[in-house]
């Protein structure tokens, strides 16, 4: 048997090599390096294709803020804003209706996701507008009736079209954080006594909030994109303006470049809320990767 000392020696023999004074050598990725400078130059081609295209950019500059534009762009945040509070309440009741017991009420709900997401949101806008076709009066007999064509203005019919087709969407959003809560959360609710309505408004729902706002954050980012959608049956929204501005001067481009960036704009301004909103209710929830 060979002692301590020879396998040493014999360990000495097979030393791995010195690599302290190896060079580092740095990896081309030749592939990354061609898309990025393609990319470049795509975007360097656009560039001065607006550059030197046949756009007079002191139109852009002139009409960005006339009050024309400004009116707008208020009417859009108010439309997007109350269409969205109206879908997000709509989208509630609908998600709980959906994971109900009674057949009537779950039945209700899938209906009414089928139908307000399976057609054009333009096709319900126009179907709200031209609704005193079908009902020249509504209301209730012998105590308020009204012609629909009076009560129907742009404003309500962009209202109750992007509102309800929003809460269409949201419903499903809202279940998708629901059915996300663990299922004993449910049972220990029931086992305190708790009703099902007051266990979802104190235990359940804070809880799916986690992971119904990021896509509701989403949804209402495109909501204040759709409402640019109102502008045919002439609601007054940013886009509605513009095109009556360029109806007159026909300075097409440069209004359509207006209304782009005041919808950039508002985006902006709305994204870091939205992600504020996020951190809050992610609060006691395991950090984020």
């Amino acid at each position: 048997m060979a002692s301590p000392s020879q396998n040493f020696e014999a360990a000495a023999d097979f030393a791995l090599p010195d690599i302290s004074r190896l060079r580092i050598v740095r990896r081309w990725h030749i592939g990354r390096w061609l898309a990025a400078g393609s990319i470049m130059l795509l975007l360097a081609l656009i560039g001065r294709a607006f550059a030197q295209g046949q756009i007079e950019w002191a139109y852009v500059y002139r009409f960005f803020a006339v009050p024309a534009i400004l009116s707008g762009v208020m009417n859009t945040v108010i439309m997007s804003i109350l269409a969205m509070a109206l879908g997000i309440v709509l989208g509630v009741v609908f998600a709980i209706m959906r994971m109900s017991d009674n057949p009537v009420l779950r039945g209700v709900s899938i209906g009414y996701a089928w139908l307000f997401r399976g057609t054009p949101v333009i096709l319900q806008l126009l179907l709200w507008f031209n609704l005193a076709l079908v009902f020249p009066v509504i209301g209730v007999p012998g105590l308020f009736e009204a012609r629909t064509v009076d009560v129907m203005t742009p404003f309500a019919a962009a209202l109750l079209g992007l509102g309800i087709n929003q809460g269409a969407y949201t419903s499903e959003v809202v279940r998708a954080g629901l059915i996300s809560v663990d299922a004993g959360q449910y049972e220990a609710a029931q086992a305190i006594g708790m009703t099902r309505l007051r266990s979802l408004k104190r235990i359940i729902l804070p809880q799916a909030m986690r992971v119904i706002l990021p896509p509701l954050g989403n949804e209402f980012i495109g909501m204040i994109k759709l409402t640019s959608l109102a502008s045919v049956i002439q609601y007054a929204e940013v886009l509605h303006n513009a095109e009556n501005i360029y109806y007159a001067n026909s300075r097409v481009i440069e209004l359509l470049i207006v209304a782009g960036l005041w919808y950039l704009v508002i985006v902006s301004i709305l994204t870091p809320f939205q992600m504020l909103l996020e951190r809050r209710f992610a609060r006691g929830a395991a950090k984020r990767r």
